[in-house]
């Protein structure tokens, strides 16, 4: 695998177009291209072509039981990777989509095994992110992407987030800028009753039980391994390379865990919401979160926190958990993975 080419978007039609066409011709030539969604970056190929597929696997250094999303532009293509719309799809479709939802559903036939890891049932999103709606339309094909970054490691929301875990393994990034939402999207199965989030994400709960009624949240994380129902369920998951301490959401309980957390480490890194106040130490190393309770905010800046600690060259994060519910609980959910506590 050669350089990876890095295409610069400006948001101009005029000029960006033309570099989306020739990010399409590469995803129809079976190769693989990071692009921008309203969640994280995605690493995308022909989910129509096995052999590009494989190489998605390959570049992350993925295991093959963790299915990919698949994405695609509109409802007519939607209805062409699964067998059937139920009515709480419809219904979904209609009111939270595009966005960052996905539903699982059963698969059409011409869904590679290799993208479901081998189960009957597909993930499937529309993205809102113009980018990424231009680039699988320029493709002319559904796109499966999992997130563009190494396996288990935290999330991609910016180009070079990508470029620093997959530059020479892949044929092309479109860098459009920061991500606006931070997290991945809800993953919802369909096909159980009542239909279950395996996977908490952009859309909160509270929205989908707004449109189709009760939902179930997923309670347990399942052994890696084994062929997952969804991405993002394995128990360790979005981890940085140093080990993630969690403490109650609490100004006192961040001081008194920052300094347990000096007694046993030599530099601690902090995600450290606005106000929040910490030992003075030259070797904490803080991270400015955002406002607590702007959950918005403060998933746009998660990954990018991490991330940033992590290359600060800390022995430790600390950060505090946020709480079960609304958006918060997709925050929760991702850093009680990358804590290795996703059993909780």
């Amino acid at each position: 695998m050669g350089e990876t080419q890095r295409l610069i978007l400006t948001g101009d039609p005029a000029h960006d177009q033309p570099l989306i066409e020739q990010a399409g011709a590469v995803i129809r030539a079976g190769g693989l291209v990071a692009f921008p969604t309203e969640t994280v970056y995605g690493l995308g190929a022909d989910a129509l072509n096995p052999k590009a597929v494989q190489r998605i696997f390959e570049a992350k250094e993925r295991p093959t039981w963790d299915p990919l999303i698949v994405h695609v532009a509109d409802v007519e293509q939607l209805r062409g990777v699964v067998k059937s719309l139920p009515p709480a799809a419809e219904r979904l479709v209609q009111t939270l989509m595009p966005g960052p939802l996905t539903l699982v559903l059963p698969k059409a036939d011409r869904i590679p095994d290799l993208v479901t890891a081998g189960r009957p049932t597909v993930a499937v999103r529309i993205p809102t992110h113009p980018v990424a709606l231009a680039l699988i339309r320029a493709s002319a094909t559904p796109i499966a992407a999992p997130s563009a970054n190494r396996f288990g490691r935290p999330s991609p929301t910016t180009a070079d987030h990508v470029m620093a875990d997959l530059a020479g393994r892949i044929e092309l990034v479109l860098d459009a800028g920061p991500t606006p939402v931070g997290v991945e999207s809800t993953v919802l199965d369909l096909t159980a009753e009542p239909p279950v989030i395996l996977r908490p994400g952009g859309v909160p709960r509270e929205a989908i039980e707004s449109q189709i009624g009760p939902v179930r949240l997923l309670e347990e994380a399942f052994p890696e391994g084994q062929p997952l129902p969804s991405p993002g369920t394995s128990p360790r998951h979005y981890a940085p390379r140093v080990p993630v301490l969690l403490c109650p959401p609490d100004p006192s309980a961040l001081l008194q865990a920052a300094l347990d957390a000096l007694n046993r480490h030599e530099r601690v890194g902090v995600m450290a919401p606005d106000g929040w106040q910490l030992p003075p130490s030259e070797r904490l190393v803080c991270f400015d979160w955002g406002e607590w309770g702007n959950w918005q905010q403060l998933a746009r800046r998660l990954f990018e926190g991490l991330r940033t600690l992590e290359a600060q060259g800390v022995d430790a994060i600390l950060c505090p958990l946020p709480p079960a519910a609304e958006l918060a609980l997709a925050l929760r959910d991702r850093l009680l993975r990358a804590a290795h506590l996703g059993g909780e």
